[in-house]
């Protein structure tokens, strides 16, 4: 055996542990039959070796430069077999500061020059939101950002945009799926490609200030917001948001803002924080103590890649108040009405999207107002595909979001956008101090007009599948009332009647003349109560997550009086983990 190919196997053996694949080499080395190890398995052995060199983890369900290259050869076939004039189109491709993001960038990039389709790969470190952005721009076939948004450290990720600038759905989603698996033996891994390349092509600049003209254009009161006394504190939660923000606060007109010096730059391991999720407890309290230290307003907060957005106000006490996505989301959407009343234009032309988990104040507002309110399911691949739909009926739809704290807004991203988010509530409140409010004393406002509506979101831990599919089956067969195929839910939650029930594993909505649904079948477990008396509503939807062993629940109370709906709420928690759920008898875990 060569030295070089010995060396190989030496660090492939030590590496890889998967004993299935360390016995086929080990056979082979045993054997001495060197000339069919060399053909046969120096390929594997040198993929896998970098993969694992450069992995998060080793293995087909985690990151690696092989399941990189495996599933870039896999997107490039399928676009180029679904997109017309795909070459030409090219790609876009970004990373954030993740580890290996920007390797794994390169790799993705090579991947596609090598069926010599033309490539717009983002240089340096960019917010997610400019790949959906630069692909509408550059009317590309498809978009690629590198990066694990607000997950932990550890982790890392591979978004995919379709034509449409919208993260991929059905049937797209599948078709990928089948034509990575189609596609498994890896054609290059030389990211030099993307240096010497002439179809590489670097527009990176351009497309920032693309994207700053118009994010600039959704301002609409430049002139004043210089002038404002507010002060602001941004954290970018050590991930890449910091110069974007930055150079958005100097198109608004605002004087800059206080960065939280210590979550500034960005870094991989993030350092301060356990968890670099602004919704996360704890995860802001660097930037609160920045804000006390200089006397600040509103701290306004980023995930690492800046898809996401969060905001804090000091409240008359001094006591700051952190607001939930689904408040910041009612803020947003009455200042778009606003601003849209402003206008003109017919209100019944206005539309607005919200995901199906998400408060239903702004259902609420659209009731009151006279404007279309649409829900869909969970994720922005949603709600910018419902948006577009939309649009085609001949809606405006300037803003849509989902309690976990992902906001969008205008028409040029059909996305989750923590930049722009960051500046309508910057442009937002400093008008409101005009008038002499603040955020929270508006929404107290917003409450009084439309309802009391509050919000308590959890889950309970659970790794056993089949004990998660018991609990789901018995609320599916409530006091065995089920027959013939026919399902039997609850039907009262504490002490309230439940008015409708809709089960997106079975299709089945109550409160449909067809009885079925009018959102898409979830892939995996998800019901929707809504229940209601004494002046009181409860909705009620428990799901299971697709990438933890969590029973998530998203719970909302709505009613003219808060002390009436909190007390509710406590109820409700009670009787899921008890009754409902089990929790004590079926071992669930809870925060």
């Amino acid at each position: 055996m060569d030295a070089e190919l010995q060396k190989l196997v030496d660090e492939w053996l030590r590496l890889d542990k998967n004993e299935e694949t360390r016995a086929e080499v080990q056979v082979l080395v045993d054997s001495g039959d060197m000339g069919e190890l060399d053909r046969r398995m120096r390929p594997r052995i040198e993929f896998g070796t970098a993969g694992l060199r450069g992995r998060m983890e080793a293995g087909w369900n985690r990151m690696n430069d092989l399941i990189i290259i495996q599933a870039s050869q896999g997107l490039c076939e399928y676009v180029l077999a679904n997109v017309k004039d795909a070459p030409e189109r090219g790609i876009v491709i970004g990373h954030d500061h993740r580890h290996h993001s920007e390797h794994w960038a390169q790799l993705t990039a090579s991947a596609f020059l090598a069926r010599d389709v033309k490539v717009y790969l983002h240089r340096g470190l960019v917010h997610t939101p400019l790949v959906p952005f630069s692909v509408k721009r550059l009317n590309a076939a498809c978009g690629v950002m590198i990066t694990a948004s607000h997950n932990p450290k550890n982790d890392n990720g591979y978004k995919v945009y379709w034509e449409n600038a919208v993260q991929i759905i059905a049937p797209h989603d599948k078709g990928i799926s089948a034509s990575i698996k189609a596609n498994l033996e890896p054609k290059t891994w030389d990211v030099s490609t993307t240096s010497s390349s002439p179809l590489c092509l670097d527009r990176t600049e351009e497309m920032k200030q693309a994207y700053f003209e118009a994010l600039a254009s959704l301002s609409t009161a430049k002139s004043l917001n210089a002038s404002t006394p507010i002060k602001f504190v941004n954290t970018s939660m050590h991930g890449v948001s910091h110069p974007f923000v930055v150079e958005a606060f100097r198109r608004f007109g605002f004087e800059p803002f206080t960065p939280v010096v210590e979550q500034q730059v960005p870094d991989p391991e993030f350092p301060t924080v356990k968890f670099p999720n602004p919704e996360e407890h704890g995860a802001l309290d660097l930037a609160l103590a920045t804000g006390d230290r200089v006397g600040a307003n509103y701290v306004l907060a980023q995930d690492p890649d800046a898809d996401r957005f969060s905001a804090a106000e000091r409240g008359p006490d001094g006591k700051w108040i952190t607001f939930t996505g689904d408040q910041l989301g009612a803020l947003f959407a009455s200042a778009v009405l606003d601003k849209y009343k402003a206008t003109g234009k017919p209100l019944d032309k206005l539309a607005m999207v919200a995901s199906t988990v998400s408060s239903k104040m702004v259902e609420a507002m659209a009731a009151q107002e006279g404007f279309k309110f649409v829900e869909c399911l969970t994720g922005f691949k949603f709600i910018g595909n419902t948006a577009l739909g939309l649009e085609r009926e001949g809606y405006d739809v300037p803003f849509g979001y989902e309690e976990a704290i992902g906001y969008m807004f205008g028409r040029e991203i059909r996305d989750k956008d923590g930049v722009a988010a960051s500046m309508m509530f910057a442009e937002l409140v400093a008008s409101l101090h005009r008038a002499g409010k603040s955020a929270s004393s508006h929404l107290q406002e917003l409450y009084a007009r439309y309802g009391y509506f509050q919000t308590r979101n959890s889950y309970f831990l659970c790794t056993s599948p089949p004990t998660v599919d018991a609990i789901f089956a018995r609320l599916r067969n409530w006091g065995g009332g089920g027959a013939a195929g026919r399902p039997a839910y609850p039907r009262a939650l504490a002490g309230l009647a439940v008015t409708r029930v809709r089960d997106l594993t079975l299709g089945f909505d109550s409160g449909t003349r067809d009885h079925a649904p009018a959102l898409p079948l979830s892939s995996g477990h998800m019901l929707t109560f809504r229940a209601e008396g004494a002046g009181v509503r409860v909705v009620l939807t428990t799901r299971t997550s697709g990438t933890e062993p969590k029973i998530k629940y998203y719970l909302e109370g709505s009613g003219r009086d808060a002390a009436q709906v909190e007390q509710l709420l406590g109820r409700v928690v009670n009787e899921l983990a008890d009754e409902w759920m089990e929790a004590e008898k079926n071992g669930l875990g809870r925060p």
